[in-house]
């Protein structure tokens, strides 16, 4: 599975979510599997948008074909646009779909990893990190994905944020020694993104 991170700031609120809504026609795309986003908690102009592909062959012949006409909607409304690709590695919780209907948060952390600690840190994730996502109250499903440049991404759903809340501070240092991460990771961004129910396909 492919998943695709697109992260802009918006100039336009109300003309980009009307073309947000627009995306539906990704529904009879052959390979699509789901998208969805909303806005960053911490940046109120910045927008995040998630996509999931069966895969490459999929995502490059729709890329090819419909979608700067589905693009078109938003032209003019953003600024800054960021996109990512990853391949799927892993879930975070068993049982990984690409559907967004039961979750109110989306939580994304990118990471770029030493060169020499790449097997390591994707060991760490499901040993250490997984196991503590897992059991949190609230946390729904996740993806772990990998891209070329040592980038990985960890994306978690949450069913509420007050829930995502109990995730916190004391628990993640204490993770993280564990894991070792400091010495795994070179660079690590992250965001809080509240869903949009209206963005989701």
């Amino acid at each position: 599975m492919l998943v695709k991170w697109i992260r802009c700031t918006v100039v336009d609120r109300r003309g980009f979510e009307r073309g947000q809504r627009k995306w539906a026609g990704l529904l009879d795309e052959p390979g699509f599997r789901g998208q969805g986003g909303g806005w960053s908690r911490r940046q109120p102009d910045v927008a995040h948008v998630f996509a999931f592909w069966e895969n490459r062959v999929f995502y490059d012949s729709f890329m090819a074909r419909e979608h700067d006409r589905l693009a078109a909607g938003q032209s003019g409304m953003y600024k800054d646009m960021q996109v990512k690709l990853f391949e799927y590695r892993f879930d975070v919780k068993t049982g990984f779909e690409p559907h967004f209907t039961e979750a109110d948060v989306v939580r994304v952390a990118h990471s770029r990893v030493y060169e020499d600690r790449t097997d390591h840190f994707a060991l760490m994730q499901k040993r250490v990190w997984n196991p503590a996502m897992a059991g949190s109250p609230g946390m729904l499903r996740g993806v772990f994905g990998e891209a070329p440049g040592r980038e990985f991404l960890v994306l978690s759903m949450w069913q509420s944020s007050a829930e995502r809340g109990k995730y916190r501070p004391q628990s993640i240092a204490r993770l993280s020694a564990r894991a070792e991460t400091e010495s795994d990771v070179e660079e690590l961004t992250g965001d809080v993104v509240q869903l949009e129910p209206s963005w989701t396909v």
